[in-house]
């Protein structure tokens, strides 16, 4: 046990399973849905949701989480059945989410920028019964033709048009809600260990794997937020990244829920509308990646005075640039910038920058959060001493118990319980945790070995450089030779800039010998991670 709080509740040891020992929050909420009840019960009258111009208290929510809850049942959805979620940010996002736990239905959702193909494989991975959809998807919404177990398709909101198509019927959720006539129905009582969500990894090889989420899982991450930052009711915290994502749906929605908070939803990321948004609502929470900060900084509408309230800035995904970290000091000294270390098969953290120690860790992801169970493992199945590289295996209450129908890559990913995390790293004797590189992307440069973390952040240190990726270039000879993709709008930096920099501070064999100059920002999934399969394409 590495996490140290006078405030952190009780936790035990528990046995899940035949072959899994993890250590628990002894007083916890029984499933995700109670979450929500005991915010209600706790906090009907407190603001619980902002979205555009309309807001939300807790009773409100609930009165609509009833109502959509109702509309799902009279369509005949029944405990155990997948409801795609095919929908951007926006409050009924929210309410479908909950009604669906309502009726003890499974919620898959998905990112908006899926395509036709990729949201048809999921759904017939899943078998989904029914998709809810915003009217500009619906275009990619696929037929009963393309997915057999489909029954229903739901388009949220009255924005159709002549987009229905007679081959995929379509019903109208408002239309819905309208005709409903008051009537409480029973909510399904969820075991904890009953799957609340699947959530499709980001397919960086092959098909994407559905993440089981369970209610425990979802329990147990939120708990870690809620400690981890010391979050409570008071707390108004920013949804800027997807609502269908790890991130989204767990560290803001379902971690808000749990404090008895408030969620301010944006239908997508941009800089100036966010500052504006924060300074509205006084904003104290959010997480994003590292290139939202940069953006917000960026902007000349930035304004320390109008942001004073914010006081936790939650990150992951990729390394805070150190000459970020010092502007927002600069500007915004009150705002605890968090590091958070984490993925889909663990629901979100893993570990967490303490609070204060961000100067003092700034190479560190953070420190294992108290339920986590965190082994550095080499390639032969064995832990190594503190300060030893190898790859990271997770356990504990948050880590999912394998993919939705899928026993072969289970199989593959997990030992125990334990997640094959396929990142790189080490950990000190306190539980810090330090990330290299992903295993398939360490560089081998004539039998050196090259972490893509180290010379990324060298790289980010060159002024103007707002991104920058390293990859392995084929090289007959060596094997791979370093190769960097870099963003710096309206900058000039030139090849020689960037080697006189990178000398300075690394080995030579370190060094990029090549780059590409990009007019855009690196390709990111919708977890905010560096898509550097795209980026070798280039080869």
């Amino acid at each position: 046990m590495y996490w140290t709080d006078p405030q952190l509740p009780a936790h035990r040891i528990e046995a899940w399973g035949h072959d899994r020992l993890v250590r628990c929050f002894v007083e916890r909420p029984a499933n995700f849905l109670s979450m929500l009840q005991t915010a209600v019960a706790q906090h009907a009258t407190r603001k619980a949701l902002v979205f555009e111009d309309q807001r939300w208290t807790y009773q409100e929510v609930w009165r609509s989480v009833e109502l959509y809850a109702q509309v799902l049942h009279n369509l005949g959805i029944q405990p155990q059945d997948r409801v795609v979620l095919f929908v951007s940010n926006r409050a009924e996002f929210v309410f479908l989410l909950f009604a669906i736990q309502y009726i003890g239905a499974i919620a898959v959702p998905v990112g908006i920028r899926e395509q036709r193909p990729g949201l048809t494989y999921i759904m017939n991975q899943c078998k989904a019964k029914a998709v809810a959809f915003d009217s500009s998807l619906a275009e990619r919404i696929p037929s009963k033709a393309d997915v057999a177990s489909l029954e229903h398709r739901i388009c949220i909101d009255n924005n159709l048009g002549d987009q229905v198509s007679t081959a995929a019927p379509t019903v109208v959720l408002p239309d819905l809600l309208a005709k409903q006539s008051p009537k409480e129905i029973p909510f399904f009582v969820a075991d904890q260990f009953d799957v609340a969500a699947i959530l499709y990894t980001s397919g960086t090889t092959g098909n994407p794997k559905g993440a089981m989420i369970t209610h425990a899982n979802i329990v147990h991450s939120a708990l870690h937020y809620e400690y981890g930052m010391h979050l409570t009711q008071n707390d108004s915290s920013m949804l800027a990244v997807p609502a269908s994502h790890v991130t989204g749906l767990i560290a803001i929605i379902a971690t808000m829920v749990q404090v008895g908070g408030a969620t301010l939803i944006m239908r997508e990321f941009k800089a100036k509308q966010f500052l504006e948004f924060a300074a509205k609502e006084n904003m104290t929470h959010t997480l994003m990646v590292p290139a939202m900060y940069s953006l917000c900084l960026l902007e000349p509408s930035f304004s320390a005075e109008a942001l004073k309230q914010w006081r936790i800035g939650g990150y992951g995904g990729a390394p805070m640039p150190v000459a970020v970290i010092e502007q927002l000091a600069k500007h915004l000294p009150n705002l605890d910038l968090r590091n958070a270390y984490g993925a889909t098969e663990t629901t979100s953290p893993v570990t967490m920058i303490p609070a204060g120690m961000n100067d003092a860790h700034l190479d560190s992801v953070g420190r294992v959060l108290p339920c986590a169970d965190v082994r550095i493992m080499n390639d032969a199945g064995q832990e190594v001493p503190f300060g030893e590289t190898g790859e990271l295996w997770i356990n504990g209450p948050m880590v999912v118990p394998g993919y939705w129908d899928n026993p072969e890559a289970t199989a593959q990913s997990f030992t125990a319980g334990y997640w094959h995390s396929g990142d790189l790293g080490c950990m000190d004797k306190d539980g810090f945790v330090k990330i290299f590189d992903r295993k398939k992307d360490m560089l081998n440069r004539g039998g050196f070995k090259i972490y893509s973390v180290e010379v990324e952040n060298c790289l980010m240190g060159i002024p103007g450089v707002l991104e920058a990726a390293i990859v392995g270039k084929p090289c007959p000879v060596l094997g791979e030779r370093v190769h960097a993709f870099i963003y710096a709008p309206n900058q000039s930096i030139s090849q020689d800039i960037v080697t006189a920099h990178c000398k300075q501070a690394l080995a030579d064999y370190k060094v990029p010998e090549t780059v590409t100059w990009l007019d855009t920002p690196l390709p990111r999934n919708a977890n905010g991670k560096v898509m550097k399969r795209q980026l070798r394409l280039d080869f």
